[in-house]
């Protein structure tokens, strides 16, 4: 199992999706489903620094909403690694003091969380992108190339050459989908834009960002869309006197000028009905985790810069609703950019094929 820290995900994820299923599954719940035996006391295990500017922060911002919609506090702990030695000593300091919701934030939790399940029975576990679950645990993560596809869109408004670039972390399904997304989503505005991508190898390495921000604008791109942590790309846009397209969070609060848009994390609106399930009693997991929609709180989209006409912008919020009630934006026909079809006419890409997304659409070049 790779233990390399990033934000949720390693090329392990994408070797255990790619083998044919969105989630690890553990034995299906108890027909009676999972309850507490005693009142919930929520415990968060934060990856990061809850004030990390992207993942984690997100995190730490629903916990603030959720304790406002069910009345009570929740305690957490930041800057717990993707280590057993790390990871389970934490849980069980929360369990020890009574929590009995645990809920964590990475994808390398994933089997520490199993064996904590196992262990206490009791205890109901939540994991932001993992990939174990069970009769008290359920991984979860969001579909984020439906947000990314909106960002897109507000890109190929915004753009005056129709050259967009697009600074990723690594060339895994959760990524390749944002940047197939967003430029479908910008050839929807401007159907010859074309998207070029820089991977830094990286989740987060704001020096990587730069250069490859830099690099991007060199080449003509005037606006830069991003699924990396930091908010270096959309800094370095604003620098450069380009526009840009956020990741995790509204990064407005970085590049005010630059920032058109941003695919955010609204964790809040997934897991406070989740929780308040878990309270009620009777809860059932979903055997492969939960893997949400925007209308069930994954993703959605923050603030439109002013470089968006208003008649662009309308058109982006008719799409979001029209996602809301669901459009899907991998339905077909759809081929890749060597021109094989990798989705029919009236159908739509499956779960366990996005999850191994190796393939780009029509104007996406890839760069390392």
């Amino acid at each position: 199992m790779l233990r390399t820290p990033t934000h949720g995900f390693t090329s392990g994820l994408a070797l255990a999706l790619a083998a044919g299923g969105a989630f690890v599954s553990l034995p299906a719940a108890a027909a009676d489903g999972f309850t507490l035996k005693d009142k919930p006391k929520i415990a968060m295990l934060y990856f990061g620094p809850k004030n990390d500017g992207g993942w984690t922060q997100a995190f730490d911002e629903a916990r603030v909403k959720i304790e406002k919609e069910i009345g009570q506090k929740i305690q957490f702990v930041e800057n717990v690694p993707e280590d057993a030695s790390a990871i389970k000593p934490a849980a069980e300091k929360f369990i020890q003091r009574g929590a009995n919701i645990v809920i964590g934030t990475a994808f390398g939790y994933s089997d520490s969380f199993k064996d904590l399940a196992a262990k206490y029975p009791g205890v109901a576990f939540l994991n932001g992108s993992g990939t174990t679950n069970g009769s008290n645990l359920e991984s979860f993560y969001g579909r984020t190339y439906e947000s990314q596809y909106l960002c897109g869109m507000a890109a190929g408004a915004a753009s005056k050459t129709g050259k967009l670039g697009f600074v990723a972390a690594n060339p895994f399904g959760v990524v390749n989908w944002t940047i197939n997304a967003f430029a479908l989503g910008a050839q929807k505005m401007n159907p010859n834009a074309t998207v070029n991508v820089i991977y830094t190898g990286a989740w987060n390495d704001p020096v990587k960002e730069r250069a490859a921000a830099a690099a991007l604008i060199d080449q003509g791109a005037d606006v830069i869309g991003q699924h990396v942590d930091s908010p270096t790309p959309q800094i370095v846009a604003q620098e450069r006197g380009v526009y840009g397209t956020g990741h995790h969070r509204d990064l407005r609060q970085f590049a005010p000028k630059a920032t058109l848009c941003s695919s955010v994390w609204v964790w809040d609106r997934f897991l406070t009905p989740e929780l308040k399930k878990i309270m009620a009693g009777n809860w059932k997991p979903g055997q492969y985790g939960a893997f949400i929609e925007m209308k069930d709180g994954g993703t959605d989209i923050a603030g439109f810069g002013p470089a968006v006409p208003k008649d662009k912008a309308a058109a982006i919020t008719a799409e979001r609703d029209a996602i809301m009630k669901g459009k899907q934006v991998y339905a077909g026909p759809l081929a890749d950019r060597d021109g094989k079809e990798r989705v029919a006419k009236g159908a739509v890409l499956s779960d366990a094929d996005l999850w191994k997304m190796d393939w780009f659409v029509k104007g996406v070049v890839t760069q390392k």
